[in-house]
């Protein structure tokens, strides 16, 4: 009966441990999104078409624009112009989803790569006289480490004047109007849609109403980087408050649409 009650102690902490990490099932959710990113000849050719398109839409854009202020263009960083993908690999491969303390270390490496078509395509802004503003929300404490991911490719404008990380909020808003203050926000880019404004997740409106009542700005004002991996969409998606992993994982498929 001694052995039964020491084991039985032993065992607990090790089942609520449990309780609160992912399953490897969970885990495995974000698998195909990861492989995609990183293998598929599809996604850089959507990130070539998405800045393609912004190129012409700047030249558009300058023809029409207003002398009164500088130009500029805003562009978010995470999956629009560096790539995070073996953060998200690390993390699947650890069986986590997410942890704060894996991502201070990958920002900390300055190691990502560019998005495919990014570095070209603000080069060229910039031969256009055309600045540009990197609106992250990256934390304060990745600050040093993202410049200098930036600047080891050379992306231009990567500066102290034009790095804006997170501060107190989450919401760009108050950051893109800043810029607004003394310039012409000519494009933004960006993998979420809160990369180019509130009312498409912040303000309680239908998402997909938003986007259909905005669809002209896409590709002329708002560049979409493809972003299989996570964003703002992903909230939508679950019901209740401080889920684990595979409380997620389990809505996931609960809400997943079939044919009958």
């Amino acid at each position: 009966m001694k052995i039964f009650s020491v084991l039985i102690t032993l065992l607990l902490p090790l089942h609520l441990l449990a309780q609160n990490k992912p399953s490897v099932n969970a885990a495995k959710d974000y698998t195909m999104a990861v492989a995609w990113q990183q293998h598929s000849g599809e996604y850089k050719a959507l990130c070539f078409q998405a800045y393609n398109f912004a190129r012409l839409s700047l030249d558009y854009r300058l023809k029409m624009a207003d002398t009164s202020k500088r130009n500029c263009i805003v562009v978010d960083i995470d999956e629009t112009v560096l790539d995070n993908s073996p953060f998200q690999g690390h993390e699947i491969k650890n069986g986590v989803s997410y942890d704060p303390k894996d991502w201070s270390d990958w920002t900390g490496r300055s190691a990502a790569d560019t998005v495919p078509g990014a570095l070209s395509f603000l080069n060229y802004a910039r031969s256009r006289k055309v600045e540009t503003y990197y609106i992250t929300n990256r934390e304060q404490s990745d600050y040093t480490a993202t410049l200098k991911n930036l600047q080891r490719f050379g992306f231009p404008d990567a500066d102290d004047a034009h790095l804006l990380v997170k501060t107190t909020t989450s919401d760009k808003e108050a950051r893109r109007q800043k810029v607004l203050e003394r310039y012409h926000i000519l494009l933004l880019c960006g993998d979420n849609l809160s990369d180019f404004s509130n009312v498409f997740y912040r303000e309680g409106k239908n998402t997909g109403e938003q986007v259909s009542k905005f669809s002209e700005e896409f590709g002329s004002h708002f560049i979409v980087l493809p972003n299989p991996m996570y964003g703002d969409w992903e909230k939508l998606l679950y019901r209740g408050e401080h889920l684990n992993e595979s409380e997620k994982a389990k809505q996931r498929a609960e809400g997943l649409k079939g044919y009958y």
